[in-house]
């Protein structure tokens, strides 16, 4: 049994336990969000391969930030999954861990003995997530691939960006998150409230491209149920109308969203813009060009700051491009709790600054025991093999 007794009594998810074998950013942020709302994560690791995201730039308080920030809240256990005293390790720990999270490529976990249809003869409770990039089934299974390929095959790459300039990199990873990691906690979570009725698990094949194309959501609906091409700038909200950014005088950029009718006569007063309200709604390509460039031209006239101050004051669904240091150090950033000291271990009370779980509960709340541990931390908790 666990000797680690963590600030679990007021999280919702206090009770359950995982074995997380994944590595990385997918499967390590599902199992962060698992383990700040309450449940026991074990993070299994090789002992020998590391997770490439222990080595990453940059360094605080002697590891990395990001490791230290995707694995807070769970013990690291290592083992060698080639050593067969390992695998019988963890079969062991499925009295106690009944959902394991794994990301290697499909077949893997079989040929170690580890697939699900070895351990739900053990446990046929085990509830058992894989994420991948292109799922368990299909001629895509068994390709490598990144989070810019699952964006690119799903679409959402081929709609996005300038008709000039193609598609824009972006700046988080989107289908690793909000295909693989999130769609994951959902699909775990589902086969938890499902297994208290039928009391048994289920093998939950998560393909981070899938989930990414489902993101495509309102344009996917006008493509395959409309008929209508979707195509960069060529849509009202990915940039063939004055939703969209515009730089200013001084080379920053403001975010405009005024799309209804009051916001759109407000941002008309606010940029004395009377073209905006005569032909702001108008769908004619002509008239929203010619609306977009006047929008473009107003803004570029006062830099950053000037527009910063002009619409603070003003209720429009226009707002500043801040760059993400700004965004940690914002007022909504305080006002909302987007950041948390975490101590650096459950001795050490030292802190370190880290995002905070945005997820806020009536009655439940999510904790921050420590940091990521170092590798093997838990190995004499659990019993070193």
């Amino acid at each position: 049994m666990s000797q680690h007794h963590s600030t679990v009594a007021n999280t919702p998810l206090a009770g359950l336990k995982v074995l997380d074998f994944s590595t990385l950013l997918p499967g390590p942020f599902a199992t962060l969000m698992l383990a700040d709302l309450g449940a026991e994560v074990i993070h299994v690791e090789s002992p020998t391969r590391v997770d490439l995201v222990r080595v990453m730039p940059p360094y605080a308080d002697g590891q990395s930030a990001a490791h230290a920030y995707l694995n807070r809240n769970k013990q690291s256990l290592t083992l060698d999954l080639k050593n067969p005293a390992s695998i019988e390790k963890v079969k062991s720990l499925l009295g106690e861990f009944d959902i394991v999270v794994e990301q290697f490529r499909p077949g893997v976990m079989q040929r170690l003995g580890l697939g699900y249809d070895d351990l739900k003869a053990i446990n046929p409770r085990l509830i058992y997530c894989s994420i991948t990039g292109y799922g368990q089934t299909g001629s895509y299974k068994d390709r490598a691939g990144h989070d810019i390929n699952y964006v690119s095959l799903a679409g959402i790459a081929g709609h996005s960006g300038r008709q000039d300039s193609g598609p824009p990199a972006l700046g988080i990873q989107v289908a690793d998150v909000a295909g693989g990691s999130l769609h994951a906690v959902i699909g775990v979570l589902a086969a938890v409230i499902e297994r208290q009725q039928s009391n048994q698990g289920q093998h939950i094949d998560i393909s981070m491209t899938d989930c990414a194309f489902t993101l495509n959501n309102m344009a996917a609906a006008a493509q395959v149920a409309g008929a209508e091409d979707q195509a960069p700038e060529a849509a009202t909200l990915n940039g063939g109308s004055y939703y969209d950014y515009f730089k200013t005088a001084d080379g920053r950029y403001i975010s405009v969203g005024s799309l209804e009718p009051q916001f759109m006569l407000g941002l008309s007063a606010a940029l004395e813009l009377p073209i905006l309200a005569q032909k702001g709604a108008s769908m004619f390509d002509d008239d929203r060009q010619a609306v977009k460039d006047a929008v473009k031209q107003a803004i570029a006239a006062q830099p950053f700051a000037h527009w910063q101050q002009v619409f603070s004051q003003l209720d429009v669904c226009v707002e500043p491009v801040l760059s993400l240091k700004e965004a940690t150090e914002s007022q909504l950033a305080q006002d909302r709790g987007w950041l948390v000291d975490v101590p650096l271990t459950a001795q050490n009370q030292n802190h370190q600054k880290q995002l905070a779980c945005p997820i806020k509960f009536s009655r439940s709340t999510a904790r921050y025991d420590y940091v990521g541990q170092q590798l093997g931390e838990a190995n004499a908790q659990w019993g070193d093999v």
